[in-house]
């Protein structure tokens, strides 16, 4: 098949998934055009059967501000006319669902008919698309798409309880590549660049925005700590880094904290850590703590949204409710225990595989062979 597949190039997690999902689907034969207005970070080099076409972002004084949703679609357009595209493929519903409705409307005009599957992935339902002001187009835009999917039953749910949606949602989780290599890597001297050898590492990697709690993971550090000889380490950048480097001076914890920035393969650091923090208020999927377990790496993390549904309580990690440290600082030394850790670890690992590549892409092919036919 021809598929297009519209995505935000970011690190954000929906960029990195639909990535993932053309590289893959490009290894078995498939023909992938990637639309966006910057190559995605995920996607590296020269890959067969791989296409990037970059929309072109006008600075035409007359607008304030730009409009990408008007140049995405005419891009739609003239990609799947000159390359012959048999559907389309958008991640995250704003503003790339109303994009490829108006392209799929301009090529009915001209004889072309061409299916598109909207994938929703979280904050452009859970947040950005409750604001009345996109209420109603992302109603319309979920309505009007061919199919539609969505990556947690949770975020399936609060589609439907936010919106008026008549259409069908499939729930198709995020995914993992796992690492097929047996061969035991030796992480001594990279752990060593950064704790004693009678440490622990923990471990949180995110945007830093408000609703991932990162002062949470602080807090709950500063507990560990007491009881555990421990470093933390803080991966990604963002709002609410500032408040965490004042928390981590006002506790005297700066020595313990090591802040690295945006890492371009956080695998390196999850691969070092004895445990992963995900403390958010909210999180439709949670693929940060996926990508953690996927390396054997238990998580600590509220139990909101869809991060159930990813980490199993005492089994791969603990969950908690949102804002209480006490008891996440509680699981977290009952893992580091030298007792437990290695079988968490191990359970990490097993309940990472249910979320493989190999076993989410047939689902996809699935609904384009459908859609397509």
């Amino acid at each position: 098949m021809r598929i297009g597949i519209v995505l935000y190039p970011t690190f954000g997690g929906s960029g990195v998934v639909a990535t993932e999902l053309g590289k893959a689907l490009a290894k078995k034969g498939h023909m992938i055009h990637f639309i966006t207005y910057s190559q995605p970070v995920r996607l590296g080099g020269f890959k067969e059967n791989v296409f990037y076409h970059e929309v072109s972002v006008s600075d035409y004084p007359l607008f304030d501000f730009q409009p990408y949703e008007t140049e995405l679609a005419s891009k739609m357009v003239d990609v799947v006319k000159y390359e012959k595209l048999d559907l389309i493929h958008v991640h995250y519903a704003i503003p790339h669902a109303s994009a490829a409705f108006m392209a799929k409307q301009i090529l009915a005009t001209q004889g072309i008919s061409i299916p598109f599957v909207t994938t929703l992935h979280g904050t452009d339902i859970t947040l950005v698309g409750r604001d009345p002001s996109f209420e109603p187009v992302i109603t319309f835009c979920i309505n009007q798409s061919d199919a539609v999917t969505a990556v947690s039953e949770s975020l399936k749910a609060d589609t439907f309880k936010h919106f008026n949606v008549q259409n069908d949602i499939h729930v198709i989780p995020n995914f993992i590549r796992l690492n097929k290599d047996s061969a035991k890597e030796d992480l001594a001297e990279t752990r060593g660049l950064y704790a004693k050898e009678n440490e622990r590492i923990l471990c949180h990697v995110s945007n830093f925005r408000k609703v991932k709690r990162v002062e949470d993971v602080i807090k709950v550090f500063a507990k560990v700590i007491k009881s555990r000889p421990s470093k933390l380490i803080f991966v990604g950048d963002g709002p609410e880094r500032y408040h965490c480097e004042m928390l981590c001076r006002e506790l005297s914890l700066c020595e313990h904290i090591l802040f690295l920035g945006k890492v371009r393969d956080t695998s390196h650091v999850l691969k070092i850590s004895d445990a992963f923090m995900l403390p958010s208020e909210t999180e439709s999927f949670g693929l940060a703590a996926l990508e953690a377990m996927a390396v054997g790496v238990p998580v600590i993390s509220s139990n909101t949204g869809g991060i159930p549904e990813v980490n199993t309580h005492g089994f791969s990690g603990f969950l908690s409710n949102v804002g209480d440290v006490e008891d996440m600082a509680k699981n977290t030394l009952h893992v580091l225990e030298e007792q437990h850790l290695s079988t968490f670890k191990q359970n990490a690992k097993k309940q990472a595989e249910k979320f493989s590549l190999e076993q989410v892409l047939p689902l996809y092919e699935k609904i384009y062979s459908k859609l397509v036919q």
